[in-house]
């Protein structure tokens, strides 16, 4: 028996029918998106090491693709017992957004905003809904410091859920500057706020007595005590000043205050957000402010938000009805392979092509329904018989796939 032949571990194909959807569902993200004056961008697969190791990618740093030196730099790099490695793949989209705007911004207009729409790479154990390569959906907003900025941003995203009928998903929303004054007025040392916000991002899995048990451990049974007797005590009704603008301009009722929201970034500066679907064990999206990030490769700051659809999980999401209405696709089979029936099988095709339907050519097998059998799995709803004789469209018997041949 031979052995099977598979993609590398957490890297997928896909077959035909798999592929047009995601097509499908990538063409109404984009178009939806550049219906709110997003404009699509695209950065390479690979970018320098030390840019995406800089410290702004947060965990997936340790995540990156490395990829060798060549030629005599490596032979060097060997030599010399230096680093080996200058590229790496990208692991997400932000890190080369910020790179893109650094090497553009005098061709891009003052206030930027972008799609970036691309597979991204990580070196992570595979594991369900998990892969290694993965697409990402990116817009964000560079040069506007105002809540405008993040209303735009939920208010494409909301539009886009919409479009692909998924009206039940909810942002949880919640700013850096809140979770890091609770922070304090919990007890937790400045030096100690990544290590509680690591904690309390485990709330939805390891739910509130985890979370207590953990800081106590880690931060003493004083913080523990006062995080769990603030969270007891917390109205999440009530939305705090500083993001009042944004529920008052977002759709009712698609935003909700999340106090405990973090978000595994460290750079996030102000609003951030997560987006939730009842039928997905695990958020669909997510993203915040991150006015420090673009400076980094400037010298000097420039206000920036995004966010990001998980593609993947939403494409799961996604029924075949919510996506737009199918070209017509026929085969049209020809019964020999003489140089009259070819003449009139590719008139035939033309003429459908300008009807705007998708046509494929194949020769009569012995075993007609078989292929037809084969065609209708990948997509094919029609077929018709073209013979030396075939010669206008009216002569065209054009059959469902499905319907008994003669």
């Amino acid at each position: 028996m031979a052995n099977p032949v598979n993609p590398p571990r957490g890297m997928r194909d896909f077959l035909p029918l798999e592929k047009k959807k995601r097509d499908s569902i990538l063409d109404l993200i984009r178009g939806t998106y550049m219906a709110h004056g997003f404009q699509e961008i695209e950065t390479p697969a690979l970018e320098e090491l030390a840019r995406l190791t800089s410290g702004q990618g947060g965990d997936n740093e340790k995540l990156a693709y490395r990829v060798l030196k060549r030629g005599a730099e490596l032979d060097e790099a060997i030599a010399s017992n230096g680093e080996l490695a200058d590229l790496g793949l990208r692991f997400d989209l932000t890190v080369p957004l910020t790179r893109y705007y650094a090497t553009n911004r005098a061709q891009l207009p003052s206030v930027f905003k972008a799609i970036q729409v691309g597979p991204v790479w990580r070196a992570e154990r595979p594991q369900k809904g998990r892969y290694r390569q993965f697409v990402q959906c990116d817009i964000d907003i560079i040069g506007d410091a105002s809540s405008l900025a993040e209303i735009e941003l939920l208010s494409a995203s909301l539009n886009v859920l919409n479009v692909l009928g998924l009206t039940d998903a909810v942002i949880r929303v919640n700013h850096r500057e809140l979770l890091i004054k609770l922070l304090s007025e919990l007890g937790v040392a400045e030096s100690d706020h990544g290590s509680a916000m690591i904690t309390i991002d485990k709330l939805d899995k390891i739910e509130l007595s985890g979370v207590v048990a953990e800081l106590t451990g880690r931060l003493g049974e004083k913080v523990g005590k006062a995080f769990e007797a603030w969270f007891l005590d917390v109205d999440t009704t009530v939305v705090p000043k500083e993001l009042a603008h944004i529920f008052e301009l977002v759709e009712e009722g698609r935003l909700r205050y999340d106090p405990t929201l973090v978000r595994g970034m460290g750079y996030y500066t102000g609003p951030i957000f997560e987006i939730d679907h009842p039928a997905s064990g695990s958020s669909i999206g997510g993203g915040g402010r991150y006015d420090g990030m673009v400076g980094r490769w400037l010298g000097t700051d420039v206000p920036a938000v995004g966010i990001s659809l998980g593609f993947e999980r939403v494409v799961d999401l996604v029924s075949e009805e919510e996506l737009e209405e199918e070209q017509p696709s026929l085969v049209l089979i020809l019964e020999d392979d003489s140089v009259a029936t070819m003449k009139n099988a590719f008139a035939m095709q033309r003429q459908f092509w300008a009807q705007g339907a998708i046509v494929r050519l194949e020769l009569k097998p012995k075993r007609l329904n078989l292929l037809l059998e084969t065609m209708s799995a990948n997509g094919y709803d029609a077929f018709a018989l073209i013979g030396p004789n075939t010669s206008t469209l009216e002569s065209v018997d054009v059959r469902p796939i499905g319907q008994s041949v003669d």
